[in-house]
């Protein structure tokens, strides 16, 4: 075979090539490569670039977007951007089995790239390729994790270490890869982690974060190694989660929370005066905190409860008391979820096969939204994917956006505002996409 594009040159001949057919939107000259399996996904050695950043990047920033060249639709280099001809290009990497999220050696994805370029049209290609890819491994049983590597100090987002690429899973909220998510993919060694020089963070997962020491803070808490569990600025989160779980916050409703933490969105619901209120909560430090003389939520407030009704602090793992609270025929008018260090399998199990069970017909479940925090672009997709599963276990879910001041809470300044001391930033993004969800019909 005579044609150049089936030789095998050198992998970085070949890679330059990839790479600048895709930055000059060459679709005739890219098409031959791409059928080589892998080419889709070659990386630049340096800078970790790969066809769809190029591709992206080309395009420069979009008219009326900071650092754009000026009106129009000009690119890196001035010249004017086709951007239909870049969509068809990033279509064609997608095809050929281009992976949506992994990262360069600046640790952005392609969607990074395409929203910081204001490149909407690009930015929702990504998207709904990172939907397909998820909801993909999904069915085939294994939800992937993003692999944040090299981030700057004030932006230390969550890692979820993995071996072979699928193995991983999305963390719910606010442990290891929350993206808690929080939420990058692992597809080999990338250039960043080659100059990683520092040793690799410790996973964060349930078992070991239940036999971890915790740190009590006025505004937040903290696992041993300095993980965010639970942290103030979530207050307006949780008002507005219980104002929307609880509809005119009439009293007399029976809730479900599961994972007690600070308490921030339970004192909520106690204030509402429920007939029930049944939490769960696993660790110990933090039912020892609860027990103690004085305590919102101990012996005195159990003792509270309205006739016919229970207030109640379960002691152990959802999933050891759910079942019980099945067998036993509880039912709730709201149900919270809001776990640390779990996979998003777990969420999942949950709403598809106990909120069925637990949740009255005209009931509300909502839940930490935390999937995929770490990057906009994860976020999108992983908000996504949450809500096909949820109409798979038929259940209707509208999301209500809440705008979070990352500049108020010191996010991305070393040492300063809220996040000070906390070794792991659980949640990056300006806006906050609070689920409620209800039975379809």
């Amino acid at each position: 075979m005579d044609d150049p594009a089936f030789e095998t040159p050198s992998l970085d001949l070949n890679t330059q090539t990839i790479l600048l057919h895709a930055s000059n939107h060459d679709l005739e000259a890219l098409k031959p490569l791409l059928r080589i399996p892998g080419n889709a996904s070659v990386q630049d050695p340096e800078t970790g670039m790969t066809p769809l950043h190029a591709a992206i990047s080309a395009c420069g920033p979009a008219a009326g977007t900071a650092g754009s060249l000026g009106e129009g639709e000009e690119g890196e280099g001035g010249e004017e951007v086709d951007i239909e001809k870049a969509k068809e290009v990033v279509k064609e990497l997608f095809l050929a089995g281009a992976i949506w999220n992994d990262l360069d050696a600046e640790g952005e994805t392609p969607g990074c790239v395409a929203w910081r370029l204001g490149r909407k049209e690009l930015y929702e290609l990504v998207v709904e390729a990172g939907v397909r890819a998820e909801m993909l491994l999904g069915l085939m049983g294994g939800y992937e994790a993003l692999e944040s590597g090299e981030e700057d100090e004030g932006m230390d987002i969550e890692e979820e270490e993995e071996g072979e690429e699928g193995d991983g899973v999305i963390v719910v909220r606010k442990g290891e890869g929350e993206s808690n998510a929080n939420a990058d993919i692992t597809t080999g060694e990338k250039p960043q982690e080659a100059k990683n020089e520092e040793p690799p963070k410790k996973d964060v997962n349930s078992e070991d974060y239940l036999k971890s020491a915790l740190k009590f803070e006025d505004d937040k808490l903290l696992d041993e190694d300095a993980n965010g569990v639970m942290m103030a600025w979530e207050t307006d989160i949780m008002r507005r989660s219980v104002d929307l779980l609880l509809p005119d916050l009439k009293p007399g409703a029976r809730i479900l929370n599961i994972g007690f933490g600070m308490g921030i969105i339970d004192r909520m619901f106690r204030a509402t005066s429920p007939l029930s209120h049944h939490i769960i909560e696993a660790h110990p430090a933090v039912l020892s905190k609860i027990k103690e003389e004085g305590s919102d939520f101990g012996a005195a407030w159990e003792a509270s409860a309205p006739e016919g009704g229970k207030y109640v602090v379960h002691s152990g793992r959802w999933q050891e008391i759910v079942p019980k609270l099945l067998e036993a025929g509880e039912v709730f008018d709201a149900i919270y979820f809001d776990t640390f260090g779990e996979d998003y399998t777990q969420l999942k199990l949950f709403f598809s096969e106990y909120v069925v069970g637990l949740l009255s017909p005209e009931g509300r479940f909502g839940f930490f939204n935390g999937l995929g925090a770490d990057r906009r672009v994860c976020y999108d997709v992983y908000c996504k994917v949450v809500e096909l599963d949820l109409c798979d276990a038929g259940m209707d879910v509208e999301f209500t956006d809440v705008p979070v001041d990352l500049e108020g809470m010191g996010l991305g300044k070393d040492g300063e505002g809220e996040w000070k001391g906390v070794r792991r930033r659980y949640f990056a993004v300006d806006l906050y996409r609070l689920p409620i969800c209800t039975f379809m019909g």
